[in-house]
């Protein structure tokens, strides 16, 4: 019965046989369980050789971890060269109690080579003959003997795994022998599962014990590192936060965890993306394996009822007094579920909150429970918790008084008639519209899904629906009126009374929220633009945000105005004239100046102008929405849209890990709902990102996912960048060159100006025509668009060919004005050039590049500067200064015993990263470990370093280095 050859699981992974005479190290060691390091160490000490051997029970809910911990603890003694045994009593067919214990203690000394021991299990075996005969007291008495005499010669473990399986009589018998008739000098280790207290009587092993373990949930920061440990990568903290949800109370469950991640595995709903492992698809789909522990537990007693209660709840709110509705129409039926309800609920499987709601308490078990075949019509029992109700109250008074019903109504589909539904749906959905937007949206989609298209009631509800989408800015909402909207637009009824225009305008204006083309393959015919000129318009201004096929503009003539209750300059919807604004905003200053002439608004200030020119210069539709239509302006974070202009606000700030997260969160949301993603200038900025921290390898797959045929000047600026440091310079400056002049051709002025600031930059020493030709077209460029940061371009670049340090400084307090700190960076490398004191610009670049992570190459051109200017690299910043946040936070994870592995999972990011920037905080506060590190950190010393250098691991570049991708 030796477990040297035994196979174990450890955190879910292959089976390890840990007779293997392989030694593994200790990070290895280490990595194949997480957050147990300090309950594998208190087992092996228990299990160690000592003077007073020692019993401990280690105890923990299902999937905690109690076998991996044991195997773990066991494997480290014995790799000590201690013996360690397992005491196999689940192999016993025999009698249970003392008997079965003689079985198992026999197995383990016939384990054990030693010329004593045969005497002592022919003793063990005449005892157990005798002990029927009420001789058990000296069966155990005999098995402890014979133990510790074992123990004395060749000095052994003892372990029992799984001892709440034990029979009462056999654990009964174990712990009387533990208790009275102790072996001495034997350490006993046994694991198992709380049991709950039983009448009196009832065997507790905990008793007998000399000291119980318990194991905690895993800490949020354990999770993350064996999510990525499973994974093989590391995981965006919105997979963590989405498998932690999916969980609930079992969070730190390391079993109900990994669960989860084979599910994901199993169903592919997982896509890689920047190295990081990212959800595929939505959070409703995370469910828990087929032989998870808790499924198993729920579907003991019969699945039925409890799959048409997850099928049930998946739709609907259901509460208590649903249950009682469904009598009349199944009396059976509600009794099964009212019985599986109280079962549940006992089992802490289900919850009901105050007002009676009953609710999975771990959401991946409902699902789980969904993927299995139901045996029951979902939808006639969501119609029948409506019936009940409607036909004592009426359909309209029901949806008015009990709102909560519309989305049983919908899941009930054809379920329910029409007469019922339509009234209630209608009800409820003018109710909740002043409460509770999301359901009162899924009412007024059932419902459209019911009524005939192109009726003066369906297209009055149509415009409720999509007006209802746009003041909450739910654009997801309003997509999903597409089908009723194409309907109607096929066949328009006679009478619109500007219902369907309205929400063929809303439609569209979400669709370009979502960065979807509005009425693209062909969905809607090209005489619905000649009836609503505003719908051509949608469509030609996506094209000039980065959003679908650049489209001519449309006439100018403008439309009639809208009949409805929403008027042209008063909701969320924008007029004609400002959305001739914001198409102009891309182009020159004349025809912009045109369009907001055209306004006839004075809250449109030179301010609001300068941040529409900005947002127009990124693509950023949201913020040039929110500078033209001001506080009628919705915010719709949850948008693609809205992310992305959350990214290009942590891309100006500085906030690079931030922007990344986003943009893998745009890309990952886009592929969720079909097609290939359509994010195309969040790409470009993660590329432009990559590229200035020096990782070409994704900062291409990035510029591989962006189509050739898109149009604007942020992809032609990332993949100048790209192409250029991967070493294709002619062909790089060569295709840049064509990309400029395609974006003037097309109108798309602003931004265009950091791609000949890009070019000349690059051409500056070894193509000095092109520079200067860069500049001529930047002048052009300045004086057809006239906006703060074609003046800055203009400024920089004659700064790097003239030398005007005057004019680089403007441009520096131009950027600083603006926040946009990559400029300001580039501003601090031409003044550390062409200024007077180069020093003070230096040491200021240097901050920038700290803050910006830029990687080595972007370094190189602030160590030409200091070479040129023949002054030492800056060493300026303190330890007080340099520690950033970030930095603090790492000190702290690393004093709290974080390995680099955990600290890795908890960032999100590589364990060479962790290296690479303890190594700079050793060099920067004069540590050479993480013990003296975090010792000065706790005494206060770090506060009193004087200045240190601000330069990567390595030193300065050397002599010769060309000029980085630090630049505009």
């Amino acid at each position: 019965m030796a477990v040297s050859r035994d196979d174990v699981t450890i955190s879910g992974r292959a089976p390890v046989d840990v007779g293997r005479p392989r030694v593994r190290s200790p990070v290895e060691r280490r990595a194949s369980l997480v957050g147990r390091d300090h309950q594998v160490g208190v087992v092996a000490d228990a299990l160690r050789p000592a003077g007073t051997a020692r019993t401990l029970l280690v105890t923990g809910e299902a999937g905690a971890g109690k076998t991996a911990v044991l195997d773990e603890a066991r494997y480290a003694v014995v790799q000590e060269g201690a013996k360690v045994l397992r005491l196999s009593w689940e192999t016993a067919t025999g009698p249970t109690g003392a008997a079965t214990l003689a079985d198992a203690v026999c197995g383990v000394l016939a384990e054990i080579q030693h010329a004593r021991l045969p005497a002592h299990i022919t003793a063990v075996r005449r005892a157990q003959s005798r002990s029927g005969d009420g001789g058990e007291l000296t069966l155990l008495s005999t098995l402890g003997e014979t133990l510790a005499d074992a123990a004395c010669h060749v000095p052994f473990a003892l372990v029992l795994d799984g001892v709440e399986r034990m029979h009462p009589a056999t654990a009964s018998a174990l712990q009387l022998m533990l208790r009275v008739f102790r072996p001495a000098g034997l350490p006993v280790v046994m694991a198992g599962r709380p049991v709950p207290r039983g009448p009196a009587g009832a065997p507790d092993l905990a008793t007998a014990a000399d000291r119980v373990l318990d194991l905690p949930p895993l800490r949020p920061e354990d999770v993350g590192e064996l999510v990525g440990q499973r994974l093989g990568r590391p995981a965006e903290p919105a997979l963590l936060a989405a498998v932690r949800r999916s969980v609930g109370p079992l969070a730190g469950n390391p079993a109900a965890v990994l669960s989860v991640l084979t599910a994901l595995d199993e169903d592919d709903g997982l896509v890689d993306l920047d190295g990081r492992a990212c959800l595929a698809g939505t959070e409703d789909d995370l469910r828990l394996t087929v032989d998870a522990e808790p499924l198993r537990r729920v579907t003991a007693d019969g699945t039925d009822a409890a799959v048409a209660l997850a099928g049930l709840l998946h739709r609907a709110e259901l509460r208590l007094e649903d249950l009682h509705r469904l009598i009349p129409a199944c009396a059976v039926l509600a009794a099964d579920l009212g019985r599986t309800v109280d079962r549940l609920v006992r089992e802490r499987v289900l919850t009901i909150d105050g007002d009676g709601r009953l609710a999975f308490a771990v959401p991946a078990l409902a699902a789980a429970l969904r993927t299995l075949p139901p045996c029951r019509d979902v939808r006639s029992m969501h119609a029948a918790v409506v019936q009940t109700v409607a036909e004592r109250l009426g359909p309209a008074a029901t949806g008015a008084c009990h709102p909560l019903l519309a989305d049983h109504v919908a899941a009930a589909g054809p379920a329910l008639n029409d007469g019922v539904a339509v009234p209630l749906l209608l009800a409820a959905a003018a109710k909740d519209a002043r409460s509770y937007h999301p359901r009162a949206a899924r009412a007024y989609l059932s419902v459209l899904r019911r009524l005939p298209p192109n009726y003066p009631a369906t297209l009055g509800v149509l415009r409720e629906a999509a007006e209802l989408g746009l003041w909450c800015g739910d654009h997801a909402h309003v997509l999903g009126l597409g089908e009723p909207i194409l309907t109607s637009l096929r066949d328009p009824g006679p009478t619109d009374g500007g219902g369907l225009e309205f929400a063929t305008h809303a439609w569209g204006l979400s669709a370009l929220h979502e960065h979807r083309s509005p009425y693209d393959d062909g969905a809607v015919a090209r005489e619905v633009f000649a009836r609503m000129p505003r719908a051509a318009m949608l469509a030609a201004l996506g094209g000039r945000y980065g959003i679908g096929p650049l489209t001519p503009w449309p006439s100018s003539a403008e439309p009639a105005p809208d009949s409805g209750r929403l008027h042209d300059g008063h909701g969320p919807l924008p007029s004609w004239a400002e959305l001739r604004t914001l198409a102009a905003a891309v182009g020159g200053h004349e025809e912009l100046a045109r369009a907001v002439h055209g306004l006839q608004r004075e809250e449109v200030c030179e301010a609001a102008i300068g941040r529409l020119r900005d947002a127009a210069a990124y693509g950023d539709l949201a913020g040039a929405l929110e500078s033209v239509l001001g506080e009628r302006y919705v915010r719709a974070g949850h948008s693609a849209a809205g992310r992305y202009h959350a990214m290009v606000r942590d891309y100006l700030a500085g906030r690079w890990d931030d922007a990344l997260s986003a943009a893998r969160g745009i890309e990952r949301r886009s592929r969720a709902c079909g097609g290939p993603g359509t994010g195309q200038l969040a790409r470009a900025l993660a590329a432009e990102i990559h590229c200035f921290r020096g990782d070409l390898v994704r900062a291409r797959k990035w510029l591989d996912l962006i189509p050739g045929t898109v149009v604007h000047p942020l992809v032609a600026r990332a993949r100048l960048g790209v192409r250029y440091w991967s070493g294709q310079q002619d062909a790089a400056l060569e295709e840049a060159w064509h990309d400029v002049r395609r974006a003037r051709d097309s109108g798309l002025l602003a931004g265009t100006e950091r791609v000949l600031m890009r070019i000349l930059e690059f051409a500056e020493e070894t193509r000095p025509r092109q520079a200067r030709q860069a500049l001529e077209q930047l002048a052009a460029l300045h004086a057809e668009a006239d906006t703060a940061m074609t003046r800055e371009a203009l400024l920089v670049g004659r700064g790097v060919l003239d030398r005007d340090a005057d004019g680089a400084h403007d441009a520096y307090r131009s950027a600083e004005r603006r926040g946009d700190r990559h400029m300001m960076l580039y501003c601090c490398q031409i003044l550390a050039d062409v200024g007077d004191d180069p020093q003070p610009w230096l040491a200021e670049a240097a901050r920038h590049m700290h803050a910006l992570s830029v990687g080595r190459p972007g370094r190189a051109r602030l160590g030409r500067s200091a070479q040129r200017r023949n002054v030492p690299l800056p060493r300026g910043r303190s330890a007080r200064e340099g520690l950033s946040e970030a930095d603090v936070q790492l000190i702290r994870m690393v004093g709290d015993g974080g390995t680099n592995r955990q600290i890795a999972a908890r960032l999100a990011c590589s364990e060479k990263t962790v290296e690479q920037r303890l190594a700079r905080l050793f060099q920067r506060t004069g540590r050479r470990s993480r013990v003296e590190l975090v010792a000065a950190w706790l005494d206060g010393s770090l506060a009193g370093l004087g200045p240190v250098p601000d330069v990567p691991p390595g030193g300065a570049p050397g002599p010769g280095a060309g000029s980085g991708p630090a630049g505009g």
